[in-house]
């Protein structure tokens, strides 16, 4: 299993190294050292915290079949009179959408409102990093 730097568990967490460092402390996350005294934490134990954090409330009340929502906030919009983009932050993860100029009227959508952007894709892909030699 990899270990991680308290930065990297911290990073992929979506936090600061030091509220890591917090639960390291509370003793939430176990942790070892390596050879050179640094902590390191299992990326099954960073795996595990990350599953039992929940996402922000859904501003909806609508039951869907999509697992994939992103609740965040509209940062910019870019619209004609057919077509517009709308970027939403959603934690660390910026989300773009394209739709219609109609439905982002429809919606109210504009920089500052809260929205959640719901995903169902028949593929997604999953990369990791290369193998170091």
């Amino acid at each position: 299993m990899p270990h991680l730097r308290v930065s990297e568990a911290a990073a992929l967490l979506g936090v600061s190294d030091d509220t890591v460092r917090r639960w390291i402390d509370a003793e939430s996350v176990p942790t070892i050292r390596d050879a050179g005294g640094r902590i390191l934490i299992d990326g099954i134990d960073v795996a595990a915290f990350a599953a039992r954090t929940t996402a922000p409330d859904d501003p909806t009340d609508v039951r869907r079949s999509a697992r994939n929502r992103f609740t965040g906030i509209v940062t910019r919009v870019i619209a004609d009179e057919v077509m517009a983009q709308v970027d939403l932050q959603c934690g660390p993860h910026r989300v773009v959408s394209l739709m219609s100029a109609e439905a982002v009227r429809e919606l109210g959508l504009e920089p500052g409102s809260v929205a959640t952007a719901v995903v169902k894709a028949t593929t997604v892909i999953v990369e990791t990093p290369a193998a170091k030699a």
